[in-house]
């Protein structure tokens, strides 16, 4: 019996520290002189990113990532619902952007010029497992969303060359027009898509030069053609279908503004090429907003020319400009949106890819992930192992499944990414994260900043729910009014320090408006995107518990 209770006492002891240093290895957390240029961005890899980034190359960069083929479609799908007011919900959806690019390019100016974005600020704002828990949110986004991008770009490609006559009718569907299915629909074949990928993996691994010059060709290309469509259909404009303006009320255009948001979505990818950017303090911050302004004002002419070539009920659901061109008679413009499509879906699939192996590389570099994803290619200077297991993982996707059918579980990483960003510049700017006077006796000040944020996100949820079903307007009236009060309290009972460089304007109110207006927006988003938060987190933890906490570089410090 004696021994009996001796194991058991040994065993509930065990248990005991094991959760114990799972909490202390949760809560480390790095600061920002420890991520310095030269000793991150050299562990484990022996070799460094090559700073190549130009001004320019970061803008198109961002342009390049967020205006897919969606500026021909999106415009006009939602303008069925919204009318000509879809130009107000386009400019609603940007403002709300451009507050989140805010809270983006303080960051990418204040951090030492290394791969990360937002897994690196959350690592040194709040701790380990809460970066860990965003780069998988983002991670599992982009590679679903490269695998569906890749779909979409091998159908675009087939369409154009279906247009000459030899291709006519002779490309089977399992090339690349969607796919031939198997297995009752479990598997769908698509060729073209994983040797896309292939072709735009090898330009990547070959140098960010090459494939910063392949993004500028293909990226300039979409904008003349989209320069070209506002210019042919504004002699098309007939300024009585712009009236009336907002035929279904002012919530169609603000529901308008929660869809068209995720339009914008692509500036981040700005952030995490700090490594490779020539003066990241100064061009990061303004490539992230100068991308994101001239993508706003992209698409607000391209609603203008949509709306007023045709009355906003007949617009189609699939092609609404290129039908609408074809009806005015001018098909020639039709062919150009085709091939804007697939230089935009192009761009916005390199970008995607470029990100997701410079995650990897962060990660690989933290230990937090196998040691060869922080490996750089001693003279092409790119992180080979993470570009091509990014593009592998792409591939088998794309070519095995139809991931289409999975679009409405993302977002989720962005819209998390986003928040957590948002929180990370007002905890970053906290003056004194331990106890004062301003703060009760209780609670540090970083910890009850962290209440206040955790108050403002459960606020935009509930009031996104109470939008979304339309069960009260009280109950969402009271949910902005704690959300209000939790700004407040942040505003009042914190100091804040002012960082050099660029500096976010109105610190701690701005951040919580756009935490705020994000999980208002993850709300809207399907159930099952909610479900997959909620199980991916868990298998995050897991993994983090059997793996990341043992391998992490102990250069961090517990919170």
């Amino acid at each position: 019996m004696g021994e009996q209770r001796s194991s058991n006492s040994s065993s509930s002891s065990s248990s005991s520290n094991w959760f114990s240093n799972f909490c202390s290895a949760a809560r480390r957390a790095k600061h920002l002189s420890q991520a310095s240029d030269h000793s991150y961005a050299r562990s484990g890899s022996g070799e460094s990113l090559i700073r190549h980034l130009s001004l320019f190359d970061l803008i198109l960069l961002g342009i390049g990532a967020s205006i897919g083929a969606g500026i021909f479609v999106v415009t006009g799908t939602v303008a069925r619902d919204a009318g000509p007011g879809v130009t107000v919900s386009f400019i609603l959806a940007g403002a709300a952007c451009v507050l989140n690019a805010l809270c983006y390019a303080e960051l990418a100016s204040r951090f030492p010029a290394v791969v990360g974005g937002a897994y690196l600020y959350t690592y040194t704002a709040f701790n380990e497992l809460t970066a860990f828990l965003v780069f998988t949110q983002l991670m599992l986004d982009y590679h679903i969303g490269a695998a569906s991008i890749a779909r979409s770009l091998a159908s675009y490609v087939v369409t154009i060359l279906e247009l000459f006559t030899f291709f006519k009718d002779k490309i089977p569907s399992w090339i690349g027009h969607g796919g031939q299915d198997f297995l009752g629909g479990t598997l769908s074949i698509n060729l073209l898509a994983p040797i896309l990928l292939a072709l735009l993996t090898v330009i990547l691994c070959w140098g960010v030069g090459e494939s910063s010059l392949v993004n500028k060709v293909m990226t300039g290309t979409k904008i003349v053609i989209v320069i070209i469509v506002i210019s042919v259909g504004a002699f098309e404009v007939d300024v009585s279908n712009w009236s009336p303006f907002a035929p279904n009320g002012v919530k169609a255009i603000v529901t308008g503004a929660t869809v068209v948001f995720f339009a914008y979505v692509g500036f981040d990818a700005v952030a995490n090429s700090a490594e490779e950017a020539k003066r990241p303090q100064r061009d990061l911050p303004i490539g992230i907003i100068g991308s994101l302004l001239i993508c706003a004002i992209l698409y607000i002419g391209v609603c203008l020319v949509i709306t007023g070539m045709v009355p906003y009920k007949f617009l189609g659901e699939d092609a609404p400009l290129a039908e609408a061109f074809t009806s005015k008679g001018l098909k020639f413009v039709s062919i150009l949106i085709s091939i804007g499509a697939v230089a935009g879906l192009t761009t916005t699939l390199l970008v995607g890819l470029y990100v997701q192996s410079r995650l990897y590389l962060g990660l690989g570099r933290d230990g937090l992930l196998p040691s060869i994803f922080s490996k750089v290619h001693s003279t092409r200077h790119t992180p080979v192992h993470s570009q091509i297991w990014v593009g592998t993982v792409a591939g088998i996707l794309a070519g095995l499944f139809n991931v289409h059918i999975l679009s409405h579980i993302l977002s989720v990483g962005s819209l998390t990414g986003y928040s957590v960003v948002s929180a990370c510049v007002v905890m970053l700017r906290l003056k004194d994260k331990g106890t004062s006077q301003v703060s009760s006796r209780w609670l540090s000040n970083w910890q009850e900043g962290v209440i206040c944020l955790v108050i403002v996100a459960c606020a935009g949820f509930v009031a996104g729910l109470s939008y979304r079903l339309s069960i009260s307007f009280i109950l969402l009236l009271v949910a902005v009014v704690i959300a209000i009060l939790a700004a407040v309290a942040l505003h009042y009972r914190q100091v804040y320090t002012d960082p050099s460089g660029f500096s976010c304007p109105g610190v701690p109110i701005l951040p919580s408006i756009c935490i705020f207006f994000n999980i208002f927006l993850f709300a809207q988003l399907h159930y099952e995107a909610w479900y997959r938060f909620i199980i991916l987190s868990i298998i995050s933890v897991g993994v983090y518990a059997f793996y990341g906490q043992y391998h992490a570089v102990s250069e961090t410090e517990s919170l």
